[in-house]
């Protein structure tokens, strides 16, 4: 359910004094058109004054109602039972002035029970059915009758009418609010769902930080005795005598010196920055590196670079965000000889496209899109490129989606709002 603002509502006390409001314009609807049916159709004489002052008290509520709504991220049960008082006191204020429990429409009491049963805690549906029962001997009490038009030879024939009506009327809203309540609690099971798959996953990205952190420091001791024994071998002169054997040991140089930037950005990620954290930056700038830096490690020619973003914006480099967009492109890499990024904006959003020539997601995977473990290359570990990217997305306000292009090949989109990288200070143009 949305409501004014435009924002989900999540608490069950606003979702239900949405369906209170509701089922009281229609109550308010349904009182006018019979007073005014009652009154200049069948010519039964009633007094309009009282009469109209429920259905204008039941508007007022109403309209006090929604700037609560609008302030209040929840509505406690009290509010509700409130509500519903009002609610049974109107009728009870109709009634008398109707002849009491001589009119059919009496039975609209029940509903309220049954509503009262449904919103509120136990406590206070017991409220409820004592107000209701003490409104029920009150209107009893010396009611004001009806005056029936001259020509009613039968009043009970014209009760028994009447009870039909009510009856159809309080079957029309039993359903509407056992459809509605229905619909909350399956919007409530759904978010709780949510809630605690995102704990799950929320709770297997720390373990796998975790892990990553611990293998990044077990990997800095012989990382550093490499670089330094490959130092060693490049001063031989046997080895610089040799120019393929000098260039063989510059490679793995170069090499170790790239295993030591990973493993520096993830300690840097972890908050353990080696030399390597976030830094001031621009998107065109953010996405020309990341471009480079793929096709320096890989063979050129292999990805074509579309750069539409327009106008710049400065930003700063996150480097989770780094590491799981370098992850889809080496996803499509392992896929396909080639690779085409496309870089847009749309409104506020940053929007990038990473496409292959590959095979393409299978339909459970594109269905299952995120979840961890799920990936057709058949390697343990699979699959979580992908759910990286879209909890670093997540939590960054943005979103993933991927679908697979005509005939063969796929595209994943990757969706991020400039607000949560932009840099602080600094307006979006």
């Amino acid at each position: 359910m949305i409501h004014a603002r435009g924002q989900e509502d999540t608490d069950p006390g606003r979702r239900n004094m949405w369906l209170l409001v509701q089922l009281r314009w229609i109550a308010v609807g349904g009182q006018l058109g019979t007073i005014g049916f009652v009154h200049f159709v069948m010519g039964v004489k009633l007094p309009l004054v009282p009469l109209f002052i429920a259905p204008l008290v039941l508007i007022g509520i109403n309209l006090a109602t929604y700037p609560l709504l609008d302030r209040r991220a929840a509505i406690t049960n009290w509010e509700l039972t409130l509500a519903m008082l009002a609610d049974v006191a109107a009728l009870a204020w109709q009634l008398h002035f109707t002849g009491g429990l001589a009119n059919p429409f009496a039975s609209l009491f029940l509903l309220q029970v049954v509503t009262g049963a449904m919103l509120l805690q136990p406590g206070s549906s017991w409220l409820i059915v004592g107000a209701t029962s003490l409104a029920v001997f009150g209107i009893a009490i010396n009611p004001v009758p009806l005056d029936l038009p001259t020509g009613v030879n039968d009043p009970f024939r014209l009760y028994l009418a009447g009870s039909l009506i009510c009856f159809a009327l309080i079957a029309v809203l039993l359903v509407s609010l056992i459809t509605r309540i229905a619909r909350n609690l399956r919007d409530g099971d759904a978010e709780r769902a949510e809630i605690r798959q995102r704990a799950a996953e929320e709770d297997h990205i720390v373990r796998m930080g975790l892990l990553a952190t611990g293998a990044a420091h077990e990997l800095g001791t012989p990382l550093s005795s490499l670089s330094v024994i490959l130092g060693d071998w490049q001063r031989m002169p046997r080895i610089a005598g040799d120019r393929d054997l000098a260039q063989d040991v510059a490679d793995m140089q170069a090499e170790v010196a790239r295993c030591k930037t990973i493993v520096s950005g993830i300690l840097a990620s972890a908050g353990e920055a080696r030399g390597l954290s976030s830094e001031f930056t621009t998107v065109r700038q953010f996405l020309d590196s990341l471009v480079a830096d793929w096709r320096a490690s890989r063979l050129t020619g292999t990805l074509d670079y579309a750069d539409h973003f327009e106008p710049d914006v400065a930003i700063v480099s996150d480097p989770g965000l780094r590491q799981v967009l370098s992850n889809v492109i080496d996803n499509a890499a392992e896929v396909s000889d080639w690779i085409g990024i496309t870089a847009l904006r749309d409104h506020d959003d940053l929007v990038i496209d990473i496409a292959d020539e590959g095979p393409g997601f299978a339909p459970e995977m594109l269905a299952g899109f995120g979840q961890p473990y799920r990936s057709s290359k058949g390697k343990p570990g699979g699959g979580l490129g992908l759910f990286l990217l879209v909890n670093v997305l997540r939590k960054l306000g943005g979103t993933a989606s991927a679908e697979n292009l005509p005939g063969s090949g796929a595209v994943v989109r990757i969706r991020l709002p400039l607000d949560a990288i932009a840099r602080p200070g600094e307006e979006q143009a």
